[in-house]
């Protein structure tokens, strides 16, 4: 097993590959974000829609489904803002020791 520091070289790689990971991340929670947008904005019609009718059984599941849906992309969106703090944290803590391998 090799003991040794990390080199500069190795530490800058590192947090370049994080950065990366956490752009894509951010670009999959924006997704996440406007899809859930969209599912309300469905959920919303479909209230208004069994609000101002007689309530239809086709109307009622399809609401039932939206709002499943809704919870499936907002556990996802949790799951990413999950990975994109620890991926944040991971680069604070490379950032810190590529500052003490700058002193050295």
């Amino acid at each position: 097993m090799n003991d040794q520091a990390p080199s500069a070289t190795e530490l800058l790689q590192r947090r370049l590959t994080l950065v990366g990971q956490i752009s894509t991340l951010n670009a999959q929670a924006l997704k996440l974000r406007q899809s859930l947008a969209g599912i309300e904005m469905e959920v919303l019609r479909l209230e208004l829609e069994i609000g101002r009718t007689a309530t239809s059984a086709q109307l009622v599941r399809d609401l039932h489904e939206a709002e499943r849906n809704a919870e499936a992309i907002r556990a996802a969106q949790t799951d990413c803002d999950d990975r994109i703090a620890a991926a944040e944290g991971e680069v604070a803590e490379l950032d810190l020791l590529l500052a003490t391998a700058r002193r050295t």
